[in-house]
């Protein structure tokens, strides 16, 4: 199957229809973001900046009760801007998983 075979199709779809094929292939993607990266064994296998032990749900956790970016650059050293864009930009894409990870550090 290819693009052509199922383009009349997505152009019939109701526009939550539309919404819901948009997710499901933006999940399909999930494991392509710059800088971030998810490996099993490592940090329980959560998104993280590339190369380093610093998860994203712990960096919007920060966020959330108030650390600001420039703390967190100066308390990650090894952290750089870039890193912190690429980090809300998946939060941003991904806020049910950060949730969940959030919540399952808060009960462990």
């Amino acid at each position: 199957m290819n693009l052509k075979d199922i383009e009349s199709q997505l152009l019939s779809l109701t526009v939550p229809e539309k919404e819901r094929a948009i997710q499901l292939l933006t999940q399909s993607l999930g494991t392509i973001w710059t800088g971030i990266e998810k490996t099993p064994g490592i940090c329980g296998g959560n998104a993280r900046i590339v190369n380093t032990r610093i998860t994203i749900w712990g960096l919007v956790n920060a966020k959330q009760i108030g650390y600001s970016d420039g703390d967190l650059l100066q308390s990650y050293p090894q952290l750089t801007a870039i890193d912190l864009v690429n980090a809300w930009n998946y939060a941003k894409a991904h806020p049910d998983e950060i949730s969940l990870a959030i919540q399952e550090n808060e009960t462990a």
